[in-house]
């Protein structure tokens, strides 16, 4: 299946990820591999290369690179090494446009999740290093008013939420009584919004998600400057 192709995922999708969760074992995955590369596998990279057009339009340091290992799609396979969860894979598609300059999942980043439970789309930095967390609070107090306009601008607003974690204290060298405190208090700097598992199956799911990542300009415009990368 390619971009020329590609219109909507279909049901399969979130059917084989409810069976994975509940026969996750390497077994079952080896009898069911050719099911998980037809319903999977093969749509997703399909979405990733039609997603590139609309990206280079209004996001172009952001990469959609349909590969099966080392682009945007996230692998299937969990590290089990330092969990307690020995489960062997991963019962959602992820999927991540970095930018250009990001190496991993703690960059800059447009993010798309599909679960047997749910679906989400996501944008910003998760679990940035101590850098980049020192740098976006810096920009945040050097910049109010900037921050605002980004957090709080219409289209992001209607559309995007922010979460992720924060700490139970303000971070040091900040007052607690800021007026930006909770947001100088983040871990995370991620926004999500929701979609229904029947987005997924509309002709325009490539349309829907492009028009979501383009709200969020303005916040990732501010986390890119304020990290050091252009947007």
């Amino acid at each position: 299946m390619t971009s020329k192709n590609f219109t909507a995922f279909t049901p399969d999708l979130a059917g084989f990820l409810e069976e994975l969760a509940a026969h996750n074992d390497r077994e079952w995955f080896k009898r069911n591999k050719h099911r998980y590369e037809q319903h999977v596998l093969e749509p997703a990279l399909a979405f990733i290369e039609a997603m590139a057009v609309p990206l280079a339009k209004f996001a172009p340091r952001f990469r959609a690179v349909a590969k099966r290992s080392g682009g945007s799609m996230m692998r299937i396979y969990r590290d089990t090494r330092f969990s307690a969860d020995k489960s062997p894979y991963k019962t959602n598609l992820g999927i991540q446009f970095r930018h250009e300059r990001g190496r991993d999942v703690h960059a800059p980043g447009y993010y798309f999740h599909v679960d047997p439970e749910q679906v989400f789309i996501g944008v910003g930095l998760w679990h940035p290093d101590a850098v980049a967390l020192r740098d976006i609070r810096s920009a945040i107090t050097d910049s109010p008013e900037e921050w605002r306009r980004a957090r709080d601008s219409r289209a992001f607003a209607r559309r995007f939420s922010m979460t992720g974690a924060s700490l139970k204290r303000p971070p040091r060298g900040f007052s607690a009584d800021h007026p930006l405190i909770d947001d100088l208090k983040r871990k995370d700097f991620v926004a999500v919004a929701n979609l229904a598992h029947s987005d997924l199956y509309r002709d325009d799911i490539v349309k829907t998600l492009s028009r979501y990542y383009r709200d969020a300009t303005p916040m990732m415009e501010f986390l890119c400057a304020a990290t050091g990368v252009p947007y």
